[in-house]
């Protein structure tokens, strides 16, 4: 239809360039159409009449102006400038995907089937009256094929822009003209990447598309992400957040499951919310023995699914046999001390050890490693407190701590990446003196500026919003039981008023004085620097140990869980990351790895050695190099050829000093990422081939394909120059304008 009016194809116009070849300059034509326009006017104006006045003389020197201006254009010969590959000397590349989501049967027929199907059935006639044709099977690699063979085995990802790049250099020597990709879109690899582009437009390669599958299933659901920690401690709850999306069930109900191999860790009943929209529900568990462990989450496949392969993802966690400790300061023997401390010890991935002051001038000391350990009290150089990976700070004034020991403190979180508890105390929080800095500033609350906010009357706790699916204040699977868990928990016999939170504190719990009046917040945290602080301003939790029965364990799993969160994140001296613990279709495994000094600052000048082992007896060792912005960070990658699970050991050495070692695992898997996101990506298609010059096209419409392959200026190419002049729609146009004007003055009584 395009062609019926405009005489040539679109692509002419979108590449082309429009001139005018008469003989005398467009300004003489401006000059014409503004004159012409002018002396239409007067005429009009002279002439028109009583019955043409007004809007109706506008209207007829707007019709009459158009149409001679239409004349005068058509009189400097309008045209139009195109580049055109010349026949037979271009080459022009057809790239068929044929990775696995290409093999998905959609309508009897997989989505390969109908790219031969397109190609066999004129397409490739037509190119080949014109062009030299290079076919080639893409999707995880390249290869040439000289015909369209029976479909072998897919390829397990599809990485198009690996793909392209290799058939634009291999471009650099041959004319080629353009490039046909028939493929669904899907690409593992993140995406057609700048650089890809940048490479093909400087070519001027033209890339044309041809998109393959349904945009949208009518009914499927997909786990698109799962969420868990890359390492934890042994036996620590986790929870792991899994994200779907549905379409065509919403309401339904579905069950996720969590397993680490056969067993099973958690499971919830979930209903289906709005379609097309990720909903993400969290699944607790243990995480149990030391070990790398693969957790997969899955939804039981529903009925009608048109894919169920994408109803599972798996995760990889190391669970590590470390036992972190904790360094509690504690200023009076009282009933909280003594029930943190017996908590603490039934956990036997946690080590406490304690300093209480039993007088002014005497200290008792618990948990130490050895005799002389914190013999002259709490610790005043870096080397003996950065060795803990937390602080508890219970009923002791600031005072008792100088200012070297309250700056390293400060330190301690900051830069080594430590916890910090305080706890309300009648020596605690505002009434201990820790309202000015350097504590005012880690503290995740503003404390009151004035003494007497410790209070010995009873309190009610009660969790907030954020409180109930906190993992520090989870006592129960349910969040909405375990909020009323805590209301049942027996009171607290004293609270202390924290002052308000600061903008990034999120409060748990709350404190609600049995007398009635202001609520306080009870348990804040806050991250700070590299770690972590929380105030607990109360020093009455000990009754939920001794007046509740024997065989209940809230007070327990508060403080265990309050503690392990404390040091969860605490980093070693060397500290070693991935981006993503599970290479899907991936071989290139990223490493970075931190590596500070004694005094956990920056080591820039550490030899980092990455040893691998995994499956088939792979071995292998990588320098890490140093990062040349981020001073104390190197930085290495290695390709990961077996599937299987990995083991990676991090080890720095400054001269002949071992800073420390760290441990990542992963786990490469072929064959999965195919399965999400199996419908076409038409997004990706349309945009590559807008930003190299190209069009997207369905299968129905490669007829024009054949025929606006040839305007490309790669390869090799000349300019034409095809008359507009003569374009139907010239013609039409001055006979709707004529038309128009004689139906309006017919409607007038004016002719």
């Amino acid at each position: 239809m395009f062609e019926f009016f405009f005489k040539y194809p679109a692509a002419v116009f979108s590449k082309g360039e429009v001139v005018l070849l008469g003989g005398w300059p467009a300004w003489i034509l401006a000059l014409l159409i503004a004159g012409s326009a002018a002396a239409i006017g007067y005429l009009v104006w002279r002439r028109g009449g009583r019955l043409v006045t007004g809007a109706r003389a506008f209207t007829v020197w707007a019709l009459q102006s158009m149409l001679a201006a239409l004349i005068l254009v058509l009189l400097w010969h309008p045209a139009v400038v195109v580049a055109t590959l010349k026949p037979q000397q271009n080459i022009v590349a057809v790239l068929v995907d044929e990775s696995a989501s290409m093999a998905m049967v959609e309508d009897g027929s997989s989505r390969r089937q109908k790219a031969v199907e397109v190609l066999e059935g004129g397409l490739l006639e037509k190119l080949g009256e014109r062009f030299q044709i290079r076919m080639y099977r893409a999707g995880d690699g390249l290869e040439r094929l000289e015909k369209l063979n029976p479909a072998k085995d897919p390829y397990p990802a599809t990485r198009l822009a690996a793909d392209l790049k290799q058939v634009v250099t291999e471009a650099s020597g041959l004319p080629v003209g353009a490039v046909i990709l028939l493929s669904d879109g899907a690409e593992n690899a993140g995406g057609i990447d700048l650089e890809t582009i940048t490479q093909i437009r400087r070519q001027r390669i033209p890339v044309h598309t041809v998109g393959f599958g349904r945009e949208k299933f009518a009914r499927d659901l997909e786990v698109s992400d799962v969420q868990v920690p890359a390492r934890t401690l042994a036996d620590s709850r986790l929870a792991a957040q899994v994200t779907f999306r549905q379409t065509g069930y919403t309401g339904t109900k579905a069950r996720i499951t969590l397993k680490d191999g056969g067993k099973t860790l958690a499971a919830k009943e979930v209903t289906m919310g709005g379609e097309g929209r990720p909903q993400t529900e969290s699944l607790l568990f243990n995480a149990g023995a030391a070990g790398a462990k693969t957790l997969e989450a899955s939804i039981e496949p529903l009925q009608g699914e048109e894919n169920a392969k994408n109803n599972r993802q798996a995760r990889v966690v190391n669970v590590d046999n470390a036992k972190p400790r904790i360094l509690y300061l504690e200023g009076e023997p009282r009933w909280d001390y003594k029930f943190i401390r017996r908590a603490a010890e039934e956990d036997r991935h946690l080590e406490l050890v304690s300093i209480l002051r039993t007088t002014p001038n005497k200290i008792y000391r618990q948990g130490i490693a050895e005799p002389k350990e914190l013999e002259s009290g709490f610790p005043s150089t870096v080397d003996e407190l950065f060795s803990f990976q937390a602080i508890v700070l219970g009923s002791v004034e600031a005072a008792y701590l100088t200012a070297t020991q309250q700056e390293l403190i400060k330190q301690f979180v900051d830069r080594r990446g430590g916890g910090l508890l305080l706890l309300g105390s009648r020596s605690g929080l505002s009434d201990g003196g820790y309202n000015r800095p350097p504590f005012s500033d880690l503290l995740p609350v503003t404390l009151p500026d004035r003494k007497g906010t410790f209070v010995r009357k009873p309190a009610n706790v009660e969790l907030t919003a954020a409180g109930k699916d906190a993992l520090v204040t989870r006592l129960d699977e349910n969040s909405e039981k375990n909020a009323e868990r805590w209301k049942k928990l027996p009171y607290l016999l004293s609270y202390q008023d924290p002052g308000d939170p600061k903008p990034g504190a999120v409060v748990l719990a709350e404190s609600i004085p049995a007398a009635g009046g202001k609520r306080y917040p009870l348990l804040a945290t806050q991250n700070y620097g590299r770690g972590r602080v929380a105030v607990f301003a109360s020093g009455g939790s000990w009754r939920w140990q001794m007046q509740m029965p024997v065989e209940d364990q809230s007070h327990e799993m508060f403080w265990q869980q309050m503690l392990r969160w404390l040091v969860e994140g605490t980093p070693t001296r060397v500290t070693a990351s991935t981006p993503k613990t599970l290479l899907a279709d991936e071989r290139t495994l990223k490493i970075r790895a931190e590596v500070k000094d004694r005094t956990y600052l920056p080591a820039g000048d550490a030899r980092v050695v990455a040893n691998i082992v995994g499956p088939n007896r792979v071995s292998a060792s990588v320098d890490l190099q140093p990062d040349p912005v981020e001073p104390g960070v190197y930085e290495g990658e290695w390709n990961a050829e077996p599937a299987g699970s990995y083991l990676v050991e991090v080890l720095a050495q400054r001269g002949n000093e071992t800073v420390g070692r760290d441990v990542l695992t992963f786990r490469r898997e072929d064959g999965v990422a195919e399965n999400f996101r199996a419908e076409q990506n038409r997004e990706v298609l349309e945009q590559l081939s807008r930003q190299t010059g190209g069009r997207y096209y369905r299968p129905s419409e490669v007829s024009r394909l054949a025929k606006e392959v040839e305007y490309s200026e790669a390869g090799i190419a000349v300019r034409e120059t095809k008359d507009l002049w003569d374009m139907p729609a010239f013609f039409l146009l001055a006979l709707v304008l004529k038309s128009s004007e004689w139906l309006l003055r017919r409607r007038w009584g004016v002719i």
